[in-house]
Order: structure tokens, then sequence, then C-alpha cells
């Protein structure tokens, strides 16, 4: 076999080969899949009837510290959901703050389009309590929170 034709199939069986690599690989790849910031949030994330019950939102809240890793796991999260509202939903201070973990009304519309729920009223259970762990994952801290 001529050696033009030997070079020619390595150079395309490479570019097969990166071009391949290249689709399956997202941009921001470095990043851990916790770390990259999604459009949405995945209905399948953590799917509790936060509607219901008390219960529903703590099993969402323990969900969601176990998937984003807080500071102080699960046990601190729940500690801080119930400082701050009590577990409910529909929680509100004229201060301008609302929701499970008390979201400042003011700025909820861009963190819930940062963290996936864009367009969400600050009163969904699922998308507070999610954003809320996000935040306190990405800190690292709880600093956010006055029961911290």
């Amino acid at each position: 076999m001529p050696r033009s034709i030997s070079l020619r199939r390595r150079v395309l069986a490479a570019a097969l080969t990166l071009s391949a690599l290249l689709a399956v690989a997202p941009i921001g790849a470095h990043a851990s899949p916790r770390e990259r910031t999604p459009r949405t949030v995945s209905t399948r994330v953590c799917q509790y009837d936060w509607n219901r019950s008390i219960r529903q939102v703590k099993l969402l809240i323990r969900c969601a510290a176990r998937r984003w890793e807080v500071p102080g796991g699960p046990a601190k999260a729940l500690d801080i959901a119930r400082c701050e509202s009590g577990y409910r939903p529909d929680a509100y201070n004229p201060g301008g703050f609302a929701g499970v973990y008390q979201q400042p009304i003011r700025y909820w519309p861009e963190r819930s389009d940062k963290y996936g729920f864009p367009g969400r009223s600050v009163f969904n259970g699922r998308a507070n309590v999610i954003v809320a762990i996000r935040i306190a994952h990405t800190a690292h801290s709880w600093s956010d929170s006055s029961c911290a």
C-alpha cells in the first residue's frame, strides 16, 4: 500500500476520533456535573409533591441537600428551613422575603433563572428549596440565611 494512502487513513481515523470525543464532551467538561449550572433543573430531580404536606417538603430538602452537598448536610438544611419558614412554601415576610428559605423577592427572578427555574414563583416550594440549596452549595456556606 502506498505511504500516502496509509497516512491519509491515519489522519482520517484521528480526525473521526477527535470529532467523536468533542461531540460527547460538553463545553466546560472540566467542571464536575454538580458545579455546572444547567438551564433548567430536570423534573426527575427530587420529585416530591411539596404542595401535599410539610413531610413532602422535608423529603425534598433532604434529597436536594444530598444531591448538591451543602455545608452541614441535610440536617443543617432542614434546621434552616424550619427556622426560616417552618417548612411552609407560602411563608411571607413583609420585609420582602418569601418561601421555604425566605428568598429575597427582589432577587428571586435572577436567582430562579440562574439556578434552573426560570419564571417560577418564589412560592413554588421545589424551586425555592433547590435554588437555596444550590446557592449554599456554590457558596460553600449558608451565609445567605439569617438562621445559619
